[in-house]
């Protein structure tokens, strides 16, 4: 093997105190590299044959302790080498990706460090929705653990069930917690991809996520056509609540956080043209003349830089995201309000215009290729979910027809 790895004194970082940082010197293909264990020796107190601190030394209340300490990190780290070397991944790594792997074993065997830093990682990317979903997940985490650690060996199968006891013993639904392990379970799967955990220790093998069937979101073409004709003020902000609705179901069930960053340069040559913030799909899609009325009322008087719908008031992506956020709840209760006054007994919320879209899309033979790719999805499976089930009058139709043959 041509990598090899001990513990000793980095000489060429003398401290305050005259101490030398403890390391792991690696060297692999005869280049080396240091790992610091965050200790520091005076160099009269190091036995550099032996890999360890004198017993002489006075700067720990154990210096067994110590030695121990520091010899488990060498053992992790040649167990990852060895691990490695079987799998013949060794030789094909720089001393660099080595390194990567053997700090990211050390440092992130909390399973909460790791995860508030894919936190981090994905505000930086201005994922907050994301990130919002991750953040969530750590939080009930902590309330289950009473705030103690988790470590990664402990996300085990019983962990999970007893996890799920607690959610339901709150009165949670079962969606609820699908959504939770659909979270940790992506978090799993990211440490497994970075090297941080084996797949031996997965404990979604056996772990199954359950789903329970959601309420029917889709409206029948009648309550559709009584919003679109319900008379508003226009210093009502029902009024905008409504055209957002409409908006959305004619940009083929665009969301509400798409809607809301659409800005006038979008607008080029009467098609619309964005990136979904989720996917980063990109959409172009024709300007009829149903929406072109909803759109020209938010159009005057605008630069090209502005955004049509007054929905993002503030600078930075991050406060906007909020902006977004809180508008969407104000949103929510608004069409509540609609769905009364359009006497709709249906749940009326922002998903609905989706989820309404892709129905009457199917209603009228649609392709489902091409409902799928309308709403951006990568996978028909997630077009199927959107479509499961049918109006019940259409259902009764086919029925009838049935008989009368």
């Amino acid at each position: 093997m041509n990598t090899n790895i001990k513990l000793s004194l980095d000489t060429r970082r003398q401290k305050k105190d005259s101490s030398y940082p403890v390391i792991l010197r690696l060297t692999h293909f005869r280049k080396t590299t240091s790992i610091s264990l965050g200790q520091s020796i005076q160099k009269e107190f190091w036995d550099n044959k032996n890999e360890k601190v004198k017993r002489a030394f006075k700067g720990t209340a154990s210096v067994s302790k110590l030695n121990n300490q520091l010899l488990k990190e060498k053992t992790r780290a040649v167990d990852i080498i060895n691990d490695l070397h079987e799998k013949d991944e060794l030789n094909f790594l720089s001393i660099l990706q080595l390194k990567s792997k053997i700090v990211k074993t050390v440092s992130f065997e909390s399973f909460f460090e790791y995860s508030k830093g894919i936190v981090k990682e994905l505000k930086k990317a201005e994922r907050f929705g994301n990130a919002n979903t991750y953040y969530a997940v750590i939080k009930v985490l902590e309330k289950f653990t009473g705030g103690k650690d988790i470590k990664f060996n402990e996300v085990n199968y019983d962990f999970l069930k007893t996890f799920e006891r607690w959610h339901f013993s709150r009165g949670n639904s079962v969606n609820g917690l699908s959504a939770y392990m659909r979270t940790i379970k992506a978090i799993l799967n990211k440490a497994i991809k970075s090297d941080v955990i084996s797949r031996d220790s997965y404990p979604f093998t056996h772990y199954r996520i359950k789903t329970t069937p959601t309420e029917k979101r889709a409206l029948d073409i009648k309550s559709i056509k009584s919003i679109m004709i319900l008379k508003l003020e226009e210093t009502d902000s029902l009024f905008h609540y409504r055209n957002y609705f409409l908006a959305s179901y004619m940009l083929y069930g665009v969301s509400f956080m798409d809607l809301a960053f659409l800005k006038v340069e979008n607008i080029i040559d009467n098609r619309i043209k964005f990136q979904r913030k989720k996917t980063y799909k990109p959409y172009d899609i024709n300007i009829t003349s149903q929406l072109m009325e909803i759109l020209s009322f938010y159009l005057k008087n605008k630069r090209k830089s502005d955004f049509i719908f007054p929905i993002v008031k503030r600078g930075t992506f991050e406060l906007q995201y909020k902006d977004v956020l809180w508008a969407r709840k104000r949103y929510n209760k608004g069409l509540k309000e609609i769905a009364k006054k359009c006497n709709i007994e249906q749940r009326l919320t922002s998903y609905v215009s989706r989820h309404s879209f892709a129905t009457q899309a199917m209603l009228q033979d649609v392709p489902l290729q091409a409902i799928s790719a309308m709403l951006g999805h990568n996978r028909l499976s997630t077009t199927q979910i959107y479509l499961k089930s049918l109006p019940n009058e259409i259902l009764d139709d086919y029925n009838k027809k049935l008989m009368e043959i």
